[in-house]
Parts: C-alpha cells; structure tokens; sequence
C-alpha cells in the first residue's frame, strides 16, 4: 500500500527517513529506472538495457538482478556499490504538482507507508525552527534531478526509436550450479544499426550528447558478467 501526501512542516516536523539498504526497505528491486545524466555514474557498477513500461513505453534501467525481487548488490552490510540509483535513493518521496496562481509547481510528496518512515530513528526532515534538514535539501535535489532526467530520457528514446536501434534480446544465464536464467522483455541498441549510420545521423545523435550515452549504455554490458558472479556468489552461500 502506498500513502502520498504533500510533505509539510507543520504535519510533518518529527518524521524521520531510515537511509540504511535491506530488503525489509524495499531494497530487493530488480532494476532501477535511470536517465541519460546518471549513466556516467550508472555504467560504472550496473548493466545498463531499456524495457517497456506498463503504458508500453520504453524505459532505460539498470539491471540489478536475474529475478523479480532479487539485488544482487544488496548484502547484510548494505549496498555494495559507491552508487546508488537515484531513482532509489530519493524513496520514500517522489515530485507531486500543486497549482498555484495558474500555475503548477513542482512540490515534495512522501509516501507514508513506506516502511522507511518513522518518529524514531533516520534522518530529520525538519530542524527545531522548521527549516528543512541537508538531508530534505539532498532530496529535493535529487527529485529535481529525476524529474529533468525522465524529461531528458523521452527525447533520447524517441530519437533511438526514430534511427531505429533498439533491439530486443534474450539473455541464458547458466551458474556454476547448473541452474539456468533466461532474461526476457529487456531492449538494447542494435550495434549493427549503429555502425551503419549516416555521418548526418551521428551528428545529430552527438550535438544532443546522446552519442556518448549509447556508447556509455553498450560498454555497460560487461557487467553482466559482475552480475553473473554476484549470482553464482549468492548461490553458494545459500
């Protein structure tokens, strides 16, 4: 169950944000949604696809696991990675519109079922005179930064849609166990499509910055194999 209200300092004062990673958080995800000005950091850690959306409309993730409900990154220590999704690092809030003087301004929502959500232990939203909190500051920036992004990202697939190289795929995973994954419903750039290009179409592609952003997503896919061992890992320990 979900709760979004409109995050305010007056009903909202002794709320506090659990920030430690553990499934019981809500951590156990699959995939993150990501966009074109986080894949610099993205590429670092997570492989790095596109998938459909429950409207049908492409999304570009980072694959954190073989299996719903599975994150191959989380541990009992916590996330193992120098980076977090930002797209899961800002729960539980998320950016509501209000109108106001004709209007609609961008406004804070927090989810207060969320389990991270508490009076005792967290991160103030508020100090003693109610001015938001460096972490609340945080948030607001990183909501800002997920709300230009998604924008950003429908000009990026819909360009990767118009020079069509986006290709869907399936991926067998066989463990050091014998157990075998098979990843379907995920999307990546056709790298053939690519290749054949017009020097006009690469132009077009490189002025956006979006050129960079392919190549970023492509060579993000040799940590599939860094997933493949997380898994194996995970496996034997069980």
């Amino acid at each position: 169950m979900t709760q979004h209200v409109l995050l305010n300092k007056d009903h909202h004062r002794n709320l506090r944000v659990r920030t430690d990673r553990s499934a019981e958080l809500g951590d156990n995800m699959m995939f993150a949604v990501t966009f074109v000005e986080e894949l610099r950091t993205i590429q670092a850690h997570y492989p790095v696809f596109f998938q459909k959306d429950t409207e049908g409309q492409f999304q570009c993730i980072a694959l954190m696991g073989f299996e719903q409900g599975e994150n191959l990154f989380l541990t009992e220590q916590g996330w193992d990675a120098h980076h977090i999704p930002i797209l899961v690092e800002r729960l539980p809030f998320l950016i509501g519109l209000q109108q106001q003087n004709g209007n609609q301004d961008r406004v804070i929502h927090i989810d207060l079922d969320n389990p991270r959500v508490n009076e005792t232990e967290g991160e103030a939203l508020f100090d003693q005179l109610g001015s938001p909190t460096e972490y609340l500051q945080r948030v607001s920036a990183l909501l800002e930064a997920t709300h230009q992004g998604l924008e950003e990202n429908k000009t990026f697939i819909a360009m990767l849609n118009e020079l069509d190289l986006l290709e869907s795929f399936s991926l067998d995973v066989e463990l050091d166990n014998g157990s075998q994954h098979q990843l379907l419903g995920f999307y990546t750039i056709n790298e053939d499509k690519l290749e054949k290009l017009s020097a006009p179409q690469l132009s077009m592609l490189h002025e956006k910055g979006y050129l960079q952003a392919v190549y970023m997503i492509l060579a993000s896919h040799s940590h599939l194999r860094d997933l493949i061992a997380r898994k194996n890992q995970r496996v034997s320990q069980a």
